[in-house]
């Protein structure tokens, strides 16, 4: 079953939880005061999948390092989503009934296959040369999410949430190709529902992720001096971050 199956399926679970519960009679509740705390906290642990979009340059006629001048047609690409994990603390401060702010603090760990496939080589068999590179990533962020939540049924509360979170790369960031800036903005969106159990709070949460800027180094390629590799470098000018990020908060 592919990854993104599994998060759709989590989807399916949530919302037939929600209408399920909505169709029986009032219950105990578990916890009833705990969203009356002005402030709480909590860690979380989940599992995530990495993306890169990249702007191909296409077609074009380079000047190598050795002045010689070349035509070069090299298409890149993240070929599949790279699965990783990460984990955190949290801390929600609560503003109404309805809406909270949450700071969050994670650590990302994952990695990111880059695919090139090069239209002016073959290899060995006949079949058009390929190269791939492993970009490993290790995010420090700080989430920083606004949350409106829904009338509380039984010990069910489902809601959305919308935010920013600021990162920093602690690896790397490079390859032989190309090199990654280390700071990144993510803007975020995703939904989740609290369920309320004797003695904690489980939340789990699927949020989308989309970087808010070019990672890509543009000045990478004039301080590379193997000529077989400066095509490569050069074969993209833009790259910006995906991530699908499946969370379970215990508070």
């Amino acid at each position: 079953m592919s990854r993104l199956k599994i998060y759709t399926l989590f989807i399916l679970y949530i919302v037939t939880a929600l209408t399920a519960s909505a169709q029986h009679d009032e219950v105990e509740k578990n916890r009833p005061y705990t969203d009356l705390r002005p402030l709480h906290f909590g860690i979380v642990v989940g599992t995530n999948m990495q993306d890169m979009e990249l702007d191909n340059v296409g077609p074009q006629r380079l000047t190598m390092p050795d002045d010689s001048e070349m035509q070069s047609n090299i298409y890149c690409d993240q070929h599949n989503w790279d699965m990783g994990f990460n984990v955190g603390v949290l801390a929600e401060a609560r503003l109404n009934e309805y809406f909270a702010l949450r700071f969050a603090p994670q650590l990302y760990f994952g990695s990111r296959n880059i695919r090139f496939i090069n239209y002016g080589q073959t290899n060995s068999e006949g079949g058009l040369k390929t190269e791939v590179e492993s970009l490993k990533s290790v995010f420090v962020g700080a989430d920083i999410d606004l949350i409106y939540t829904a009338k509380r049924h039984n010990n069910h509360r489902p809601y959305i949430m919308t935010g920013i979170a600021p990162m920093f790369n602690l690896s790397s960031n490079s390859s032989h190709y190309f090199q990654m800036k280390t700071a990144e903005v993510f803007f975020e969106v995703g939904l989740g529902c609290d369920f309320y159990l004797p003695f904690f709070k489980l939340r789990p949460e699927l949020k989308f992720m989309l970087g808010l800027s070019n990672m890509l180094k543009d000045n990478h390629p004039n301080g590379i001096k193997d000529e077989t590799i400066f095509p490569y470098a050069a074969s993209v000018n833009k790259a910006t971050s995906k991530m699908i990020v499946l969370s379970f908060y215990f508070e």
